[in-house]
């Protein structure tokens, strides 16, 4: 769901998140870029009536998966995971990136809560600034929204 592409963020056809418990689970790793996610994420949330948020921090984007885990343990109807991962000089990048989405995708398929992958996997700072509420919108709000759907799933 990139912005950018879509233009602005449309909330009319997100139904009410006003029943909903979501927890956020932010990594404190990037933390200019991971505030600005929970910040996008937060204010959509509120807009759509949700008001039982709860925000978990970890240290790093390696962490969001246990973070999350601990967060469907807690009975939340959804939770999102925001981190902020920006390639290097080593393979450490690949293998973070690969970890978390992994496990992420794993929680998933336990079929609990759904759990929204809000991790940015940049190759420069400013392509996380860009997508973290600069020209490329806000990743978080978008993450936000695929939450209250998840959770409001009519199957």
């Amino acid at each position: 769901m990139a912005t950018a592409q879509h233009g602005p963020l449309n909330l009319d056809s997100v139904p009410s998140a006003a029943a909903l418990r979501i927890a956020i689970v932010v990594s404190e790793w990037n933390a200019e870029i991971t505030e600005n996610l929970y910040q996008g994420a937060h204010a959509v949330l509120e807009q759509k009536e949700c008001f039982d948020i709860k925000r978990i921090d970890v240290p790093g984007s390696f962490e969001l998966v246990y973070g999350c885990k601990a967060a469907i343990n807690a009975g939340f109807d959804a939770v999102i995971a925001l981190g902020s991962v920006i390639r290097g000089e080593t393979a450490h990048f690949d293998y973070v990136c690969e970890a978390v989405a992994t496990g992420i995708k794993d929680l998933n398929l336990q079929g609990i809560s759904p759990v929204i992958f809000g991790v940015l996997t940049d190759d420069t700072m400013s392509q996380a600034q860009a997508r973290s509420g600069g020209k490329l919108g806000n990743k978080g709000a978008e993450a936000a929204v695929a939450a209250i759907k998840m959770a409001t799933l009519a199957i």
